[in-house]
């Protein structure tokens, strides 16, 4: 029987252990650009023993963003921010995949930019809230997607 703590292989990727570090959200970037704070360098690193590290979910588009102070991958900011958190946990010999993230009618217009409807693949509200305006809030009416989306 395989022991927790020996290497595996993932597809072409050799982790160090089975040992899985899932996704947590710290709301840890600059809300206004969605950048990553250094913090999360730390954070990050400090649980490079993990065999595989799955970052937080991290917006694709400044339209894909639900909830304050997360952090993104479509600037080139963010992604050199990215980068020094992933050499960081790879000095440390750990592994680190990023988990996408475009969260849809699960948005409220207030965290996106100029106030815009979130964007989902149909106009109906979800019977849901978020955290935003320093409270929880029932999410806004999407916009539908188009082809041109």
């Amino acid at each position: 029987m395989s022991s927790l703590f020996n290497p595996v292989m993932m597809g072409s990727v050799e982790l160090k252990n089975r040992v899985l570090m899932a996704p947590l959200t710290r709301n840890r970037a600059h809300d206004d650009t969605d950048i990553p704070h250094d913090l999360a360098i730390e954070y990050y690193s400090q649980r490079a023993s993990a065999g595989l590290i799955i970052a937080e979910g991290t917006q694709i588009s400044k339209l894909g963003k639900g909830y304050i102070k997360t952090p993104g991958i479509y600037s080139d900011e963010q992604v050199k921010k990215w980068k020094e958190i992933t050499d960081a946990v790879h000095e440390k010999g750990g592994k680190i995949f990023l988990q996408l993230w475009h969260v849809g009618r699960i948005s409220h217009t207030s965290v996106l930019p100029e106030n815009e409807k979130p964007l989902a693949p149909s106009a109906l509200r979800a019977e849901a809230q978020t955290f935003a305006q320093g409270k929880m809030i029932d999410v806004s009416e999407p916009r539908e997607m188009t082809t041109d989306d």
